[in-house]
């Protein structure tokens, strides 16, 4: 199994960015794919959660209705749009899957 995230960066308060994990190594449409994230000195949190082939969806209430996970079969991909980015969005962003975890992209939102 492996899993690449990569499309982290700087961006100021209320910008944008998509981010997208590489998934191989497994069935992609059989198991869920989530974004999780890790801030300094805290824990890491799960953000978003999608089942390829099932399409089922989970959102955090801290990303509610700022970000949206879809996938491109295709390509095997999971991205990640993140939009009315917040300082508090600044992280190490992570993506997993049956218990893989891929190299983190670090996003900062910062003016």
């Amino acid at each position: 199994v492996q899993l690449q995230a990569s499309g982290g960066g700087l961006v100021q308060p209320g910008g944008s960015l998509r981010l997208s994990c590489a998934a191989s190594g497994f069935p992609f449409d059989d198991y869920a794919i989530g974004w999780f994230r890790q801030a300094p000195g805290k824990d890491r949190e799960g953000v978003a959660c999608i089942t390829p082939g099932l399409g089922s969806i989970y959102y955090s209430d801290s990303v509610k209705g700022r970000c949206t996970i879809f996938t491109d079969n295709a390509k095997n991909m999971v991205h990640l749009q993140m939009n009315s980015l917040k300082p508090e969005d600044t992280a190490v962003y992570y993506c997993n899957s049956r218990g893989f975890w891929g190299q983190g992209t670090q996003v900062t939102v910062s003016s």
